[in-house]
């Protein structure tokens, strides 16, 4: 029998999709929560073979959930399922620790097999996100670091670059002979069409897109 938690905030959806698991006689479905936070106590509490995780939920994200269940020594194997098939949530989820990744909207066959996959030990991605991988392994994220942010002047993506790379804003200023107030507005800009909180934040964004790395 293969314990499966579902993780997923949207009660709807989370009722379908247990209905779906409840179909296979050999699942067993221990729980189902909304909650990143639930999703970590409730691993813990009921011991589950896979857990099945969207990435978006209050007091929680997905990401952080799965990171802290894998952390905690959990034998669990994370399926994360989720709208999202951007390079950034894509790897930000393998770095978490997830073992799949499917989009939602394959069907409910898919799903059964990819739980029944990563039960057995096996990884489970839908075909987009094997593409994405792929490209990455072969090109070193460089292709996609090329069409990245788009929303970005050519400025502020060279400013973004090099916050990636690790450098301050007195480093910017003086490497492009700008003043420090404008590479602050520059910052400030292109963390607002980024839609970043935190500089830290627009820089994971941009390393995960491929930006940072001095030989691209």
């Amino acid at each position: 029998m293969i314990r499966v938690l579902v993780a997923e905030d949207h009660p709807l959806f989370r009722d379908a999709l247990v209905s779906t698991l409840d179909t296979d006689p050999d699942v067993d479905v221990v729980g189902a929560v909304g909650t990143g936070r639930a999703a970590v106590v409730e691993t813990a509490r009921t011991g589950p073979d896979v857990v099945v995780m969207d990435l978006e939920m209050p007091d929680g994200s997905g990401l952080g959930a799965t990171a802290e269940i894998l952390a905690n020594g959990s034998n669990a194997r994370v399926l994360v399922l989720t709208s999202h098939d951007d390079d950034r949530n894509v790897y930000a989820a393998l770095r978490a620790g997830a073992h799949g990744y499917l989009l939602k909207s394959v069907s409910a066959e898919e799903i059964l097999t990819a739980v029944v996959a990563l039960a057995r030990g096996n990884g489970m991605f839908s075909g987009t996100v094997v593409d994405r991988i792929t490209r990455h392994l072969v090109t070193g994220g460089r292709s996609s670091a090329a069409g990245a942010f788009p929303e970005l002047t050519p400025r502020e993506r060279d400013i973004l670059d090099l916050m990636a790379q690790g450098h301050s804003n007195t480093f910017i200023a003086d490497h492009f002979v700008l003043s420090l107030k404008t590479v602050s507005n520059h910052v400030s800009n292109l963390m607002t069409k980024l839609g970043s909180r935190t500089r830290s934040e627009a820089v994971a964004r941009a390393r995960d897109a491929g930006l940072g790395r001095r030989e691209h």
